[in-house]
């Protein structure tokens, strides 16, 4: 893996899979004896409020969901079971 003229990486996408980085997500580069670390900064609950926030106010406030049934349908969860869509049908 080579860092660009602008100083850019890519993150192997299994790597962001396993850690929840999407576009936008933010993070933070550590110097820890003598190796860089990338950690994902803990501000993305804030930053799904946002988008609700954000939503209601674009449509006027004329969404007839609530924010956690906004939030489960962004994570792809079934909102009336709160289980995973792709989930159904496998036994656990």
């Amino acid at each position: 893996m080579r860092i660009t003229s602008k100083g850019q990486v890519t993150i192997p996408k299994g790597i962001r899979d396993q850690f929840g980085l999407l576009p936008g997500t933010e993070v933070e580069f550590v110097a820890d004896e003598g190796q860089v670390k990338v950690r994902k900064l803990e501000g993305d609950r804030d930053r799904g409020k946002e988008i609700v926030d954000h939503l209601r106010r674009a449509s006027g406030g004329d969404i007839p969901l609530s924010t956690e049934e906004i939030m489960r349908l962004t994570r792809g969860e079934d909102w009336g079971t709160g289980h995973l869509e792709e989930d159904e049908g496998h036994s656990r």
